[in-house]
């Protein structure tokens, strides 16, 4: 039979040894990297006491297992690969996870240095406190990804302007402002409208 939620908390409230609340925040981190503050509510949320709780953290940051500044690097490395975002949704994302801001626009300075061809870890390219990453370059091509993934779909719809509106709606859902939308969701139709069929690419002759 199932423990009950309250006597687990009620348990593990009770716990004296730090080395228990270690291994379960190091379970936690086992599925994937986390953040800081996702292992501080996984923790608390189980019952362990805070001050165990803050004591762990503090090893796991000291062992290397955790470091938000890294974790928003592989995370906006993971989406841009994955899952193509625009920066206002890594930003939103990332700072529901409690990633500071400074750690948040340095992944995202990383990310916009490898678009233009810099050297991601340059540090005349990290913004000062309270300025923001640059993303003009990095969502371009995060945009174009996106498309070219779920162009597919789109081709569908016959209509050359609700193609285009359609393109734009779930670029924007994705997170993209409006003028990396329109610029790429136009940039897209026109390549598709200019892009030979299947039979007329049979009929290119051999380069």
């Amino acid at each position: 039979m199932r423990e009950p939620r309250a006597e687990r908390m009620a348990r593990r409230a009770a716990i004296e040894d730090p080395a228990e609340v270690l291994t379960a925040a190091a379970r936690f981190l086992e599925a994937r990297p986390r953040s800081t503050d996702e292992v501080r509510h996984r923790l608390r949320e189980a019952g362990y006491r805070a001050d165990l709780v803050e004591a762990a953290l503090l090893r796991l940051t000291e062992l290397g297992f955790l470091d938000d500044a890294g974790f928003a690097r592989t995370w906006v490395e993971s989406r841009d690969r994955a899952r193509p975002r625009g920066v206002r949704a890594l930003r939103d994302e990332l700072r529901r996870m409690g990633v500071a801001a400074a750690d948040i626009e340095g992944a995202l300075a990383a990310r916009e240095a490898v678009a233009s061809g810099d050297d991601p870890g340059d540090p005349r390219l990290v913004p000062a406190d309270g300025e923001r990453a640059a993303s003009g370059a990095s969502d371009a091509a995060a945009a174009a990804r996106l498309l070219a993934r779920k162009g597919a779909g789109l081709m569908r719809e016959p209509d050359l302007r609700k193609r285009r509106a359609r393109a734009y709606a779930m670029l924007a859902r994705a997170g993209f402002d409006p003028g990396t939308a329109g610029q790429a969701s136009a940039a897209w139709l026109q390549a598709a409208r200019t892009a030979p069929m299947d039979d007329e690419a049979d009929q290119l002759p051999d380069p």
